[in-house]
């Protein structure tokens, strides 16, 4: 597969176009999706428990199906195909959010375009690894992130400019402004559908340079012990990583009008877009561990800091080191996930990842809104800090590159 090697990409037009449909799909959910718990609350006076139920439910029992996604890539040998039917699904779900005015259907329709991310995730990530060459995989993974991140962005610069244009400042999300904010999010996903054209299943013989070293044959099909102990550490992280709805409710909460806090994750997602490619190749040249276990000291300093505010304005500095822990880790897991696993599990182990820190967020989404409502609203952030300190301690101890 040739190369685009425009000022030292070194990315195979694969990666580009994977890049583009994560961007157009982020667009859409971050404008139906990112404001849902304010809609729940504001308009739907829905509790914060139900809300960690519809997050955790969703993300969750889809996760389920990522498992089998990624195996069933593995069997099947095309990554393409399952890619698309997820996207696909996702894009078909969200038109109904016109019409869901309680939270039983806003839980189903949650749940399919869940469902739809579940189908797709692990092939997706096991096609970036597909296609491209190990001395570059960091990069490549950075980049989708990058994409990704950058298609949130837009989507929340939109969400902004609806609030904006139909409440300015007033603290609750209107029925009006989200209902607006639906219609137009819907376009951006049935056109990223369209790309798939351009996206090539890499032939067999190419796949073997995402291979992980391995001392002989017979341990070519194995998983590597040290994956299976990262996936632990991972479950042990996730735990305290509940929902980001918990966020943004703590910065309703702490004053901040509905289009403030669009702005708020706009520059998180500006930070977290600027630093997910440099996080990767900083992986491929000093090692995946050094830069996530520098991202999980972050992120556990950012949710003292969240539990510790009490002013507004004190969390947007909060966020904007947040998107700085995204950026250093979500590509680059992915690719310590492909530097751990041969090439013929490589669909099996990223649905095995996207899986266990998909089904983690039940338990942990429900933890923290109960935590938020029968202790404090910071409680649920001292809690995560805690266990991103003890995954820090136990990556440096447990898994060796």
């Amino acid at each position: 597969m040739k190369l685009i090697k425009k000022k030292g990409l070194n990315l195979s037009p694969n990666i580009v176009f994977i890049g583009f449909i994560s961007l157009l799909t982020d667009v859409s959910s971050e404008l139906i999706f990112t404001l849902l718990p304010l809609f729940l609350t504001n308009v739907l006076g829905v509790a914060t428990v139900v809300i960690g139920l519809i997050e955790g439910i969703a993300e969750s029992t889809a996760s389920l199906l990522k498992l089998l996604s990624g195996w069933l890539s593995d069997k099947l040998r095309n990554r393409k195909y399952l890619s698309f039917i997820g996207y696909a699904l996702s894009a078909l779900s969200k038109p109904f959010m016109l019409i869901a005015n309680a939270w039983g259907p806003i839980l189903a329709i949650r749940f399919a375009d869940r469902f739809g991310k579940g189908i797709r995730a692990a092939p997706r990530d096991a096609l970036v690894g597909d296609s491209v060459d190990e001395d570059n995989r960091g990069k490549a993974y950075g980049f989708h992130k990058a994409m990704d991140t950058s298609g949130a962005a837009l989507g929340l610069i939109l969400a902004a400019l609806v609030v904006f244009s139909l409440q300015r400042d007033v603290v609750n999300l209107q029925f009006d402004t989200y209902r607006w904010m639906i219609i137009i999010g819907i376009v951006p996903a049935f056109i990223a559908l369209f790309f798939f054209i351009f996206i090539k299943e890499p032939p067999k013989k190419a796949v073997d340079a995402c291979t992980a070293r391995v001392a002989d044959s017979a341990k070519e099909k194995a998983i590597d012990k040290r994956f299976k102990i990262f996936m632990a550490i991972m479950f042990l992280f996730t735990l305290g990583n509940s929902s980001d709805a918990f966020i943004i409710l703590r910065a309703q909460n702490l004053g901040n009008s509905v289009l403030l806090i669009s702005i708020m994750l706009i520059m998180f997602n500006v930070v977290y877009a600027l630093f997910s490619m440099p996080a990767g190749i900083l992986s491929d040249k000093l090692g995946r561990r050094k830069v996530i276990i520098t991202g999980w000291i972050i992120y556990a300093l950012v949710y003292l800091g969240l539990a510790a505010v009490n002013q507004g304005w004190m969390i947007w500095l909060l966020y904007a080191f947040y998107g700085l822990y995204y950026g250093l880790t979500q590509g680059v897991y992915r690719a310590l996930v492909c530097d751990l696993v041969p090439e013929e599990r490589r669909g099996t182990a990223f649905g095995m990842y996207n899986g266990i820190v998909g089904i983690t967020l039940l338990p942990a989404s429900l933890i923290a809104g109960w935590l938020w409502q029968s202790v404090s609203p910071a409680t649920p952030f001292y809690f995560g800090a805690a266990l991103a300190g003890l995954s820090a301690i136990g990556l440096l101890i447990f898994v060796k590159e």
